[in-house]
């Protein structure tokens, strides 16, 4: 279900409960990313540092991408 906004973009009609699980989902990507970025920068080891960074940047991306439908 898409419709187009004043703009003329168009964006999906999310129900109130699809709504509230996309604001669940973002709200997890975000705490994600923040705690392996926390974990990257408390971290000694070069190995472990790198799959905490490549973990954040993927929570990134994800948060990102939701926030195209929202948009």
């Amino acid at each position: 279900r898409k419709s187009k906004d004043k703009g003329g973009n168009i964006m999906a009609n999310l129900t109130t409960k699809e709504l509230g699980a996309l604001e669940d989902q973002l709200t997890f990507e975000k705490v994600m990313c923040c705690k392996y970025q926390d974990a990257m920068q408390q971290c000694s080891d070069q190995e472990l540092k790198s799959c905490y960074q490549q973990y954040a940047g993927q929570h990134r991306e994800n948060y990102e991408s939701l926030l195209k439908f929202l948009k």
